[in-house]
């Protein structure tokens, strides 16, 4: 499977320690399957006038067997608690590997609604369940990265792109 991180450098040795806290998953490496996904995901470094790369990886589908994964399919309720422990650095699971939706602008304005409790669980899942998910990969786990993923190339993008 052909995975693409989107960063203001060339991420040759993904590390999961380099990741920030609160993130939708947890600490760890986040990537996606979606090429176009990742690309317009460049925007948020040429906003802070920075270099944007799109570094591609190969991950060997097979290790996904034999490790704890977690999958999102849609933004629900399991979504929803699991993406509000994690922003608040408090998971309740561990997981090798979680995929599911991103919490971008649309789905965040739900989530910080929710989580400033300036609306009730159950009208979150309603706005949420009316969103495609775009779909991100987060590794927590750094042996899985160093063992099954492996960098192809990195690929500087442009504003203009």
């Amino acid at each position: 499977m052909i995975l693409y991180h989107t960063s203001d450098r060339v991420v040759a040795l993904p590390n999961v320690e380099h990741s920030r806290l609160f993130l939708d998953f947890g600490k760890g490496f986040y990537v996606t399957p979606n090429r176009l996904q990742a690309e317009k995901y460049a925007r948020r470094f040429f906003k802070e006038g920075r270099r944007a790369f799109l570094n591609i990886y190969e991950f060997d589908d097979a290790a996904m067997f034999h490790c704890d994964k977690k999958i999102f399919s849609a933004y629900d309720g399991m979504w929803l608690d699991y993406v509000v422990a994690c922003r608040k650095n408090n998971p309740h699971e561990y997981f090798d590997i979680v995929e599911g939706g991103i919490a971008d602008d649309d789905v965040f304005n739900t989530l910080d609604l929710y989580m400033s409790e300036l609306i009730a669980k159950e009208e979150a899942i309603k706005r949420l369940k009316k969103k495609k998910p775009n779909v991100q990969i987060c590794f927590c786990n750094q042996h899985i990265i160093d063992k099954h993923m492996h960098f192809i190339e990195s690929i500087e993008l442009h504003e203009s792109e």
